[in-house]
């Protein structure tokens, strides 16, 4: 296109080149005519005159011969003594373009004759209109003619340009075209073309088709190994490199359920059961490490089954995809996990590890469908002992016409646990930071089965607060506490006992636990109540209350977890809480995250201000202690600290 815009640009300046040189010389030749029309005038007159005097020359008659104009432009007749005798002239202009020769060539001048007696004397300029308008025409043919020469060519050179670019864009698009049919990537273009049309046309074009090929090739190759490499990232746990919950959907609807060819297997699930208690009392590094050492586990054992499959679904489940292996067999994988489990939790000294569920699938078994399967399973595991696990058959399924089947049998443990009151109590002091500090011994609980073995204490109270029997463990909890307290004679020590927020919102709870603590007052003032700044913030006007009748009593109330709700001054202002408990995840690498110091010194001062002391949870290090004593807390909580102890 810039090269034909160039062509069209030589064309005009050709074009203005022989416009001005047939202006030129039309110009010369106009100049010459009107030299040679002067001689003749000249001669003319000068004969007309020669022989005449002034008497002979009738005045009259000789104006009346010029007055048109046609011959002269200025004509003056003067006698002997120089007086006029008559004078004519033209009105008529010169068009522009021959005033403008006039003035270059300045050929057109006034002229004058005499005759031989000297009495007459003529002054004259001749009239060149029909010179003038000879030149415009021929100015005008000139013109004409070089444009018709210069529009013509630019009118053939873009239709010319114009094919030649349709040529080559079809030559190019057919070219591709049977490259893309033929499917010719891996071969030369030349091959494509043998036998074509196209192949004396494209023949120049095949050495860069085939230098494009090996770029988009290799660029092809390079975006699919960065989707790859995208894709493992998006599919990938970050803690324990096991495959996610993505992966496994997209494992599961490709070789089980959409499966060309029949197949069948087992699927086994594992929940960690201590992650959140780990999270909260030991920091977040902990628990991550507690996740691996499971993980660990679980692929070590699954390792021995010809293409199992591991993914980490979430914080705390993991599947285990047991292709080809009947239940039965399952049943060992299952016994060696909770025997792995055990040894595990020995060695760590954990509550518990995890459980199992474990469930069968065959080929197009819908995914929700086997899932759900599974979670009933994993929800019999956690209602048995401790690592236990359990296998869901379909006959158990179909003999059971309860859909809540592993919430029945939670139910039932639940019971068992209240009437039986079989719960162990350990606490973990609170070491405060300051003499003036006051600080307490937090009592934990851990619950038991009939077989005195202990339950995952973070999957009982999750099914006791699902099943509506929160309030029921408080009041366990509470009268056990209160018990032991009694029995050991630690009324001079100050306890804290956790309450849920159903409970602390529940007006008949409320009113039991004021006339129970009514008949200890001695041990009434020496508890402190904790409840989840979360909970409290559900229904600030019920937990007033429940405040209000604690400091009624005696007793304290602590904010636990502080930090993860919406924490403002008039939460503050409202509750007036008399101790705060900053959430774990506040202390995890607090010597490296300045953000959590500023907002932990941010809320001790504010806390100072009116009256309520700061302790911090979930110490595990000497650095986190440290930075803790540094940024004025009244208090620290963990396992840098204490670990849990019976009472």
């Amino acid at each position: 296109m810039a090269g034909f815009k160039k062509l069209i640009l030589i064309q005009i300046i050709s074009w203005l080149l022989c416009v001005a040189a047939g202006s030129y010389f039309i110009s010369v030749g106009f100049d010459n005519a009107v030299s040679e029309a002067q001689k003749s005038a000249q001669v003319t007159v000068s004969k007309y005159i020669n022989e005449l005097s002034i008497d002979d020359i009738s005045a009259e008659n000789l104006k009346k011969s010029i007055a048109n104009g046609n011959t002269f432009s200025n004509f003056t007749l003067r006698d002997y003594q120089g007086a006029e005798v008559f004078s004519v002239s033209s009105s008529e202009e010169l068009p522009a373009f021959a005033e403008f020769i006039q003035s270059q060539f300045n050929s057109i001048r006034p002229q004058f004759a005499v005759n031989d007696a000297a009495d007459v004397k003529v002054e004259f300029t001749l009239n060149i209109q029909q010179l003038a308008s000879q030149l415009q025409t021929a100015l005008f043919i000139v013109i004409l003619i070089s444009a018709v020469l210069v529009i013509i060519p630019i009118i053939l050179l873009k239709s010319i340009f114009y094919q030649l670019n349709k040529n080559i864009s079809t030559t190019v698009s057919d070219i591709i075209d049977i490259y893309i049919n033929q499917n010719q990537i891996d071969d030369d273009l030349q091959t494509a073309l043998d036998g074509s049309s196209l192949k004396k046309l494209g023949k120049d074009l095949v050495p860069s088709f085939n230098r494009l090929s090996h770029f988009l090739k290799s660029k092809s190759q390079d975006i699919q190994n960065a989707a790859m490499s995208i894709k493992q990232e998006a599919y990938k746990d970050v803690i324990t490199s096991l495959g996610n919950r993505n992966m496994f959907v997209e494992y599961y609807e490709k070789h089980i359920e959409n499966c060309e060819q029949s197949t069948f297997g087992s699927l086994a699930m594992v929940r960690c059961s201590e992650l959140q208690a780990i999270n909260q009392s030991r920091g977040y590094q902990k628990g991550d490490e507690y996740v691996r050492g499971v993980a660990d586990i679980i692929k070590h054992l699954s390792g021995t089954y010809t293409g199992s499959q591991l993914f980490r679904l979430n914080s705390s489940d993991f599947a285990v995809i047991l292709p080809h292996t009947p239940l039965k067999e399952a049943e060992r994988f299952g016994e060696n996990l909770q025997s792995r489990f055990t040894q595990y939790q020995q060695n760590q000294e954990l509550s518990s590890v995890a459980n199992t569920g474990i469930v069968g699938y065959e080929k197009g078994k819908p995914l929700g469908e086997l899932l759900s399967v599974v979670d009933n399973a994993m929800s019999m595991a956690q209602s048995k002992q401790t690592n236990a696990w359990h296998v869901q058959r379909e006959t158990d399924l179909v003999n059971n016409v309860s859909a809540g089947f592993g919430n029945q049998n939670w139910r039932k443990v639940i019971n068992e646990v209240i009437e039986s009151k079989r719960v162990h109590l350990v606490m973990q002091n609170i070491m405060p930071l300051g003499k003036s500090i006051k600080a307490y011994a937090e009592i934990q609980v851990r619950f038991k089965t009939e077989d005195n073995q202990m339950l995952p204490t973070a999957s009982f109270l999750a099914m006791a607060e699902k099943l509506d029997m929160a309030i029921e463990i408080d009041r366990l909890i509470i009268d056990s506490s209160l018990e032991k307290v009694k029995s050991r004679n630690l009324s001079e020590k100050f306890f804290g006992l956790n309450v849920t927020a159903s409970s602390a919102h529940n007006d008949q709870f409320v009113i039991w636990l004021e006339r129970r603590l009514l008949k200890d007052t001695h041990i009434a003032s020496k508890l402190v109540f904790e409840v989840s700044e979360f909970g409290l913030q559900q229904n600030i006007k019920a937990s007033k209350r429940f405040i209000d009748m604690i400091h009624r009593v005696g007793a304290r109330i602590t904010v636990e977890r502080f930090g993860v709700g919406l924490t403002s001054f008039k939460f503050f202002r409202d509750l007036k809480p008399d101790f705060i408990k900053m959430d774990a995840s506040y202390t995890r690498g607090l010597e490296d995250d300045k953000n959590n110091q500023y907002f932990m010194r941010l809320m001790v001062d504010l806390a100072h201000r009116i009256g309520v002391s700061v302790f911090a949870e979930g110490v595990e290090s000497q650095e986190e202690k440290h930075i803790i004593e540094t940024l004025c807390l009244d208090g620290v909580q963990g396992y840098y600290i204490e670990k849990p102890k019976d009472i």
